[in-house]
């Protein structure tokens, strides 16, 4: 199972390493940290080369993370999707028809029954699992929400990668150059 034919969604902290893969045959691309001046133009520029962007609403300077913020970045920004931990940012971008990623750090298996009630009361359209080493987690989260899961965080290897598609992630998200 893949996301859009894509294994692999290149997560971008620089406005450089954006316009490199604007050049790749990636088509789904992840804004990391950002300035809300930029965003406009990022996925201005990403839409003239066919590429789509999901923005972290939490990681925009300049902008609180929240259901106002996330109304704005859907009307105004018109990303793709948008990758939140805040539930009421997810569950705006819902509302405004743009695709709604859940972030969940899993530290402990508290952290992991909390996320179960997030994503009960949200209803995301895709899960994004930290760290994304954990195929058992991934597997679990994914048979108990029935949602898509996308792997993140710590993933180094071609190898990691691999394991966590295996045990059902539709996509890695990862910032680490060489994987892309």
């Amino acid at each position: 199972m893949t996301f859009q034919n894509q294994t692999v969604l290149p997560a971008v902290r620089k406005w450089k390493d954006l316009e490199k893969l604007l050049d790749t045959s990636y088509t789904y691309i992840v804004i990391l940290d950002s300035h809300i001046a930029q965003l406009k133009d990022m996925v201005r520029l990403a839409g003239r080369a066919n590429k789509k962007l999901f923005v972290h609403a939490d990681l925009i300077s300049g902008l609180k993370a929240d259901e106002y913020a996330a109304e704005f970045i859907c009307q105004e920004i018109k990303p793709a999707g948008i990758i939140s931990t805040r539930s009421n940012v997810i569950a705006t971008a819902k509302k405004k028809g743009v695709i709604a990623i859940q972030r969940l750090f899993l530290l402990d298996s508290i952290a992991l029954e909390t996320s179960y009630k997030i994503i009960t009361k949200t209803q995301p359209d895709y899960v994004e699992v930290l760290p994304g080493l954990m195929p058992n987690i991934i597997q679990e989260v994914h048979e108990k929400t029935g949602i898509p899961v996308f792997a993140g965080g710590l993933i180094r290897t071609k190898e990691e990668i691999e394991l966590a598609i295996k045990a059902g992630a539709v996509a890695v998200t990862t910032s680490d150059k060489e994987l892309w």
